[in-house]
């Protein structure tokens, strides 16, 4: 990919020109990658606009010139976010602001081409009319930057959204046309002719014309009325020499005369030339004043002019300051009449504070009086409330002797009263009505902890003899897994079971509502967190199968037994009053988990929307997945539809698909569903432009951000050697108690080195920081 092209870019004050610029810009480098740089440079730090006109900033008080800076700047901020906006998202566009320096903004453009090393310059023509009034030395600034430049840096002058065209040969012209003085041209030209009239000057200033004539008559010895050649004659015939040699004498002198002629003639025309030169420079020098009397005359009109506007300004302000002083006398006048109308107010006022202090002062005493009786009724109350603590721990301590010889669990034992306090004595309002054995089950409340009442009915097949109810309950107090549903106590008075309360209800309320939306709350129950649900009950069932000394087998695992907490972590219920022991029985749960699979791949309750023949045709298969859940990774769903058939095909009888087998097939989908969703996720939060706040955060908290053991969102996961991401701290201390086996699937451990899980760690952190900025 080729690197993108700096090209600085210097624009004006006026906004369509600016464009124009930048349109230039972006049609001559469309073929190639660039990033503009806008050069923004405060250039009318010494002169404001004001209401009269552009003034120097010492003419206007410093009140008046904070808040003409503040208007400017706001004015140049929306300018640069114009520019900007035009440029678009696929350009990469920066400013770079030049607030304070003491040189002309030529010379400064200097030092930033060789300070920020530019080797491409685009300057609007307006950006140099913006920092002089006078249009000629803006286009003198132009070509000072162009001569001035380095060799590295390509410099353009853009006028209306074209290129102006520069040549090296604008000098060589000293003759400019007299119409078009103003032209960038015939500035440069002005300057080569001081430059010339200067040099001219000193050259005349060397020569002595006089003393060379005099010495060329001096050294002949002749008077200056003859010529040199008469003054020869008569030397030579006053000589003795032959007629030969004063021949020869007389060829050589005139061959020296001629020379001198000939030099004298190259001087003089060398000196006409100069005079020439002299009298053109003369000439556009008179044009240049002519132009120069012009303007004065056009400043001296502008003047004028300003006065006049400044004498009706003045006239204007003074009105100004006129009215406001006799809205300033109606305003005091109206205060005037608001304050006596206060006063008033006041002193009514006052007296409806002494009724009303006479009033709170009967209500007070009223008060005093009926303070004694409440403290009257609730030392009554504190005397009643002694007596039934009282007779409540006579009968406890009979309930106590009577139960004497009963069996004794480790679970805690509630009372009646505790189980009818908690269900606000089985209020109807409180019964999870949900079909099935769910109807027998209250939602409540024991010590500020919300519970789940399973009441024992003939309803369920549930009754049992007391021995067998407290040997079950033992049994089943002893379970503990993070994927199981956790017994909290049990009320043998009322025959009832208390479990932990699982906020998000069954899986079958979940997949199979009558919207048919597997949501849960306003949230979308995805795919990546259905593959986690199907782990976490794989890791219960793997718990239960490998129980020593026999397995405990399920037998009736559906939906509505699966239940989700706050986190949707999934908890199995139902186990405990029908254990099947035989291990030939096994294959119920595995067939029972296909089934699962299938329908969290389909959101529907039938088997038959998948078979083998779709794991070819994939086209089908993607037709049939619950659209609901997003967008399937297609293959992680190839692995769960063909490990699902391969459940549902498994017969009553033995079979060699083991939960612990189906546990770690299921376990490498679910990390290679992990990957894919931290390489999804990471690419969602670095394109920040097009974040999508639901589906990153589908829940309140993700399943792979949950520690199984504390059940929290983890600060420094490690993964062990089972596969499974813990908090160090949990793992740790679950090592120093000397077990060896996985707090997920039981399996025994190969190691136990912890290996921090940096990528899980840094989307908690993005998580974390997420929530924190955007409001739930």
């Amino acid at each position: 990919m080729d690197q993108e092209k700096a090209v600085y870019v210097a624009l004006g004050n006026e906004q369509e020109e600016g464009f124009k610029t930048l349109r230039w810009i972006l049609q001559k480098w469309k073929s190639q990658p660039i990033s503009i740089i806008i050069l923004h440079i405060d250039i009318t730090k010494d002169i404001v606009k004001t209401f009269f006109g552009k003034m120097p900033a010492s003419y206007v008080s410093d009140e008046m010139l904070e808040v003409i800076r503040k208007d400017e700047q706001e004015s140049v901020e929306k300018l640069l976010s114009k520019y900007i906006a035009f440029c678009g998202s696929k350009v990469n566009v920066e400013v770079f602001k030049v607030e304070k320096y003491d040189k002309p903004i030529r010379e400064l453009i200097m030092d930033l081409i060789s300070g920020l090393h530019i080797t491409n310059l685009v300057m609007g023509l307006t950006f140099m009319k913006s920092s002089s009034r006078r249009t000629r030395t803006a286009i003198s600034g132009c070509f000072y930057v162009y001569q001035h430049k380095p060799e590295f840096c390509e410099f353009f002058i853009i006028s209306g959204g074209k290129q102006i065209p520069i040549r090296d040969d604008k000098f060589s012209d000293l003759s400019p046309s007299p119409t078009n003085l103003d032209s960038p041209s015939s500035q440069n030209q002005w300057e080569s002719y001081v430059e010339e009239l200067e040099n001219y000057f000193q050259h005349l200033l060397s020569l002595n014309l006089d003393e060379v004539v005099v010495d060329f008559e001096q050294d002949n010895d002749i008077p200056q009325n003859n010529s040199p050649m008469e003054a020869e004659m008569k030397k030579l015939k006053a000589s003795n020499m032959g007629v030969a040699d004063k021949s020869e004498c007389i060829k050589t002198k005139i061959r020296e005369i001629n020379e001198k002629i000939k030099s004298k003639r190259n001087e003089a025309k060398a000196n006409t030339e100069r005079l020439a030169k002299a009298g053109r420079a003369i000439y556009l020098c008179n044009r240049r004043t002519q132009s120069l009397e012009t303007l004065v005359a056009k400043e001296a009109t502008n003047r004028w002019e300003l006065k006049k506007d400044l004498d009706n300004t003045t006239e204007l302000l003074n009105e100004t300051i006129t009215e406001v002083e006799e809205s300033k006398n109606k305003l005091n006048s109206v205060v005037l009449e608001l304050c006596s109308e206060l006063s008033e107010k006041l002193r009514s006022s006052a007296t409806a504070k002494s009724q009303g202090e006479s009033e709170l002062w009967e209500l007070a005493v009223e008060r005093e009086a009926m303070v004694g009786r409440i403290d009257e009724l609730r030392r009554q109350r504190d005397v009643f409330r002694r007596r039934i603590e009282f007779y409540r721990e006579q009968d406890q301590a009979v309930r106590v002797g009577e139960r004497s010889t009963e069996f004794r669990c480790s679970l805690r034992e509630f009372t009646a009263e505790e189980i009818r306090l908690a269900t606000d004595n089985f209020s109807e309002s409180l019964r999870l009505k949900s079909g099935g054995d769910w109807s027998s089950v209250y939602k409540g409340r024991i010590n500020l902890q919300k519970v789940a009442i399973k009441m024992l009915t003939s309803a369920n097949n549930a009754l049992l003899p007391q021995e067998d109810f407290q040997s079950k309950m033992k049994f089943l107090g002893n379970i503990r897994h993070p994927h199981l549903m956790a017994m909290v106590g049990i009320c043998s008075e009322l025959n009832c079971i208390v479990f932990e309360y699982m906020h998000n209800g069954s899986l079958r309320d979940v997949l199979f509502s009558s919207s048919r939306n597997s949501t849960v709350g306003n949230q979308a129950l995805l795919w990546h967190t259905r593959i986690h649900i199907a782990a976490q009950v794989c890791s219960g069932l793997c718990y239960l199968h490998l129980a020593q000394p026999k397995p405990i087998v399920h037998g009736h695992l559906t939906t509505s037994g699966i239940l989700l907490d706050r986190n949707l972590v999934a908890k199995i219920g139902g186990f405990g009053l029908a254990q099947l022991h035989h291990e030939s029985q096994v294959g119920l749960d595995v067939q029972a988990f296909g089934l699962l699979l299938l329908q969290l791949l389909t959101g529907r309750n039938w088997a038959g929307l998948i078979d083998e023949a779709m794991l070819i045709n994939k086209v089908a298969l993607v037709r049939v997945l619950d659209k609901t859940a997003g967008e399937w990774p297609l293959e992680v769903v190839e692995g769960l539809a063909l490990l699902a058939l391969r459940c549902l095909a498994t017969n009553e009888g033995p079979t060699n698909l083991k939960v612990e087998i189906l546990m770690e097939e299921l376990e490498e989908l679910r990390k290679k569903a992990n990957g894919l969703l931290v390489d999804r996720r990471g690419s969602e939060i670095m394109n920040t432009d097009g974040l999508d706040e639901n589906r990153l955060e589908s829940y309140d908290v993700p399943i792979a951000f949950l520690c199984p053991i504390y059940q929290e969102v983890m600060k420094d996961p490690h993964v062990a050697a089972d596969g499974f991401s813990y908090e160090v701290d949990a793992i740790e201390s679950w090592l120093r108690m000397g077990k060896d086996t996985s707090p997920m699937t039981n399996l025994k451990l190969k190691h136990k080195f912890l290996t921090p899980n940096h990528s899980l760690r840094s989307l908690i952190q993005d998580w974390h920081t997420k929530r924190s900025i955007v409001p739930p």
